[in-house]
């Protein structure tokens, strides 16, 4: 059994590395938000310091510390490559991953489906994109999903219940490191909820939970206290009061806040797995009604308390209830294993729902080629996107035939490496793509073909990008706009007379502007400076403005 388990893991290991990590530095970082958190590691370098995140110059706490220190860490073993800045949240996501299949095998008590849990979860295109992208919510509900294993691993298991209780409150401390109060609100509510069901809080009233508050302050609290004396006022205004308070209260991307988006983007994410998770979470319902076994109590509540907790702030974005996801991934694998792939005959709905799946995978190419002429500019060539086609094509015919003839495991294994397939394709027209993403392409020429001398003025949304890679002062352009969420200490022209002020103190101004700034620049500089499109690299424009002679 040993030898099977760790053959398992191993298969996962190797599969997360392959969706996971593998071909992370074949594009540059991107806009907005992969360049702001690599740039901010960056300054820290610059600044020697470890502690205060810096972004332009100066301090900045939009964010805990902790990925700030694995950047560093990264960087400084790796160098300042994609690459580098990738591979901490892609290295959680593989152990993440692992930790999947160890909470499987002890909820589940089946190696099976704690393998199937972790295929599904290292093929889910959301999981894929979060662990290849430069952010804090991978290893945010990573460090969750590792609290709450642990958790439950000393609730199942008597004798386990001290380590249980004392990584619980680590890894929860990691967690307030990584994004916020948050880490220890969550897992201490899925806890005390399921154990409030089940009759059994007493299991906390220990001295093993005195030993865990102990543990996570001496994690958690150092580096809030450090910047509480050092900064106080301006560390509380910016990181309690503007990024966790004002985002309950005002909704930094107003199409979402509405009280269905969450219900709403729980299923797609888990593509190909969305309609297998939607019945997942029907019968999960159904059996929490019929009083089933603790284990899937245990994931409908961890499911529950982070809809709860994020429900009704006016801030969201799916990346925000990610931590639920690992619950998601282990429910859509039970319900796989028990519907389709016992030794019993598979259920009819499970036969319909894959049948459905199949024939949308099937169409997907077939669309794929049809909508072509739409975003061809995107990606070059009809080549790469003729081969993808033809790839999904094969995958799709496989998947049906095996729903046919109602061979569910040749089918699951088909849906698995479908996102495998994606990824060849996005690799090979990653060239086309990178314009549109980066800022580095429309940077590089700037900077070869001419001599830039003062601030660069830029668009709001590449004005992270292009400090990143030129290391220059930059000024921000958005008429009429609104100011980033969190302040940056950059100057931010929102009017045409501050554009005008601007440009005048400036013998030769460069820009990198959107398409929409273009139109802006065109009106308020005629008659005054001449106005020059130098080059359009992908949506960027890169200009030049200098005075009338």
């Amino acid at each position: 059994m040993q030898k099977k388990i760790l053959i398992q893991i191993l298969v996962l290991i190797g599969l997360a590395y392959v969706f996971l990590i593998m071909g992370n530095g074949i594009i540059s970082l991107t806009n907005p938000d992969e360049v702001f958190y690599t740039q901010t590691a960056k300054e820290m370098i610059q600044q020697k310091t470890w502690m205060t995140p810096y972004l332009f110059g100066q301090p900045q706490f939009e964010k805990p510390i902790f990925l700030y220190w694995m950047l560093r860490a990264s960087i400084a073993v790796l160098g300042n490559t994609p690459f580098a800045a990738r591979l901490p949240a892609a290295f959680i996501g593989l152990l993440g991953i692992v930790a999947i299949y160890l909470l499987g095998l002890i909820g589940f008590k089946d190696s099976k489906k704690a393998f199937f849990s972790g295929l599904v979860m290292v093929s889910c295109g959301f999981y894929i994109g979060l662990s290849r992208s430069v952010f804090t919510d991978m290893i945010f509900s990573v460090f969750i999903l590792f609290a709450l294993l642990a958790f439950y691993w000393g609730y199942a298991y008597p004798l386990r219940k001290s380590a249980g209780l004392l990584l619980f409150a680590f890894f929860s401390g990691l967690a307030v490191l990584t994004k916020g109060p948050l880490g220890i609100m969550i897992t201490l509510a899925v806890v005390v909820a399921f154990l409030f069901v089940r009759k059994e809080l007493k299991f906390l009233f220990c001295r093993y939970s005195l030993w865990g508050l102990l543990i996570f302050c001496a994690v958690a609290l150092p580096w809030y206290v450090l910047m509480e004396v050092k900064y106080g006022a301006s560390f509380n205004r910016e990181f309690f009061y503007n990024d966790h308070f004002v985002r309950l209260i005002k909704a930094e991307h107003p199409a979402a806040d509405t009280w269905y988006f969450y219900p709403f983007t729980l299923i797609g994410p888990m593509f190909p797995w969305s309609l297998f998770t939607l019945l997942a979470l029907i019968y999960l319902v159904r059996g929490i009604k019929r009083n089933t076994d603790n284990f899937i109590l245990f994931l409908g509540i961890w499911i529950g308390v982070v809809l709860l907790a994020f429900q009704f702030a006016h801030s969201k974005l799916t990346s925000y209830i990610f931590p639920l996801f690992p619950a998601l991934g282990l429910l859509t694998a039970g319900f796989i294993c028990d519907k389709g792939l016992s030794a019993k005959n598979s259920s009819r709905t499970f036969y319909s729902l894959s049948l459905i799946t199949a024939i949308v995978v099937l169409l997907f190419p077939i669309a794929l080629v049809a909508t072509l002429p739409s975003y061809l500019m995107y990606v070059g060539s009809k080549a790469p996107i003729y081969a993808l086609a033809a790839g999904l094509f094969i995958l799709g015919v496989f998947s049906l035939v095996f729903v046919l003839r109602k061979r569910f495991m040749g089918f699951v294994f088909t849906l698995i490496f479908l996102p495998l397939v994606m990824l060849l394709g996005a690799a090979s027209v990653s060239k086309h793509i990178e314009p549109y993403a980066s800022s580095k392409p429309a940077v590089e020429y700037l900077m070869r073909e001419h001599l830039v001398s003062g601030p660069i003025i830029c668009s709001k949304f590449f004005a992270r990008g292009v400090r990143f890679y030129t290391d220059r002062e930059v000024a921000v352009v958005d008429i009429p706009g609104t100011p980033f969420f969190s302040p940056h200490p950059v100057p931010f022209l929102d009017s045409d007379v501050k554009v005008r002020e601007f440009l005048s103190k400036q013998p030769v101004t460069y820009g990198i502007i959107k398409k929409g700034n273009v139109v802006d620049f065109k009106r308020l500089t005629a008659d005054y400076f001449k106005f020059e499109i130098l080059k359009q690299v992908g949506n960027e424009y890169v200009v030049r403005v200098s005075p009338l002679q």
